[in-house]
């Protein structure tokens, strides 16, 4: 493995958990509003970017790198109303994405051809992150004074999906 892209494979490890930690901060802002169906995608989201964290370190032993877990910056964990976590959130997975396609980039560049096939889907799941938090910001703009609308579309439109069969193995699973 090109030791470029093992670095920066590990700082995207470290990228991954801070995601897991906004989303975790995220749910928990939503329990506190008494918004059970929002909290629970949030939560669910926050065990999804520590699984991708945990597939990085995976990908790191089964190619004989090294794996440093990198200290992560503190959640943001105070918002204004229901508008502001999705905000967050949407921001945030466009800034993975942009992670995610720089990390291709070096294995290209490194003709590192087996890190390039692993960094492939999560070129795909970054494109439904991107849509999923688009769309969930678009509702909660458009029903920021009627949570119940909220509940009811995360409860109808989020979650229920099955496992991913192509999805790299996670360490720990």
């Amino acid at each position: 493995m090109a030791a470029r892209f093992a670095e920066q494979l590990n700082a995207q490890i470290g990228n991954e958990l801070a995601a897991h930690n906004q989303y975790l901060a995220c749910a928990i802002h939503y329990d506190a509003l008494t918004m059970p169906q929002t909290a629970a995608l949030f939560y669910g989201q926050a065990l999804e970017e520590r699984e991708h964290a945990m597939m990085m370190v995976q990908y790191l032993l089964d190619t004989d790198a090294a794996v440093e877990i990198p200290a992560v910056p503190a959640a943001v964990s105070s918002f204004e109303g229901v508008v502001a976590p999705v905000e967050l959130a949407l921001e945030q997975e466009k800034r993975v994405t942009e992670q995610v396609f720089a990390l291709v980039k070096t294995a290209r560049e490194e003709n590192d051809y087996a890190a390039e096939q692993f960094m492939q889907w999560f070129v795909k799941e970054q494109v439904e992150e991107v849509a999923t938090m688009g769309d969930l910001l678009t509702i909660v703009q458009r029903n920021e004074d009627r949570i119940n609308d909220i509940e009811n579309y995360v409860a109808r439109e989020q979650g229920g999906e099955a496992a991913d069969p192509t999805a790299p193995r996670a360490a720990g699973a």
